[in-house]
């Protein structure tokens, strides 16, 4: 990995990180617990940038946009809606 390329990763977690940031609080505290439970379970995807983490929030933003609660999003079981939506994309455990 060459150096342009750790600073064009920071720029682009920086400015995702602000649009987590712009999110309501609710909505904050729930991606933040996805965002935890992805790194423990370990996805590849996120190794190799954010698009796993930006189509949380893609999909955060439309529902905070709609004015539903995150709950409404997600449903009352964030882990089962995290799985759902992680299910396509390889895990570390899946490499072993």
């Amino acid at each position: 990995m060459s150096i342009k390329e750790i600073i064009e990763g920071k720029k682009e977690w920086k400015a995702h990180v602000s649009r987590v940031k712009a999110l309501p609080p609710d909505y904050q505290i729930v991606y933040k617990e996805i965002q935890k439970y992805l790194f423990k379970v370990g996805s590849v995807e996120l190794n190799e940038g954010i698009g796993l983490l930006s189509e949380f929030l893609s999909f955060f933003e439309e529902g905070a946009a709609a004015e539903k609660r995150v709950l409404e999003v997600t449903g009352t079981d964030v882990a089962a809606f995290s799985d759902a939506l992680i299910e396509e994309s390889k895990m570390r455990a899946d490499l072993y």
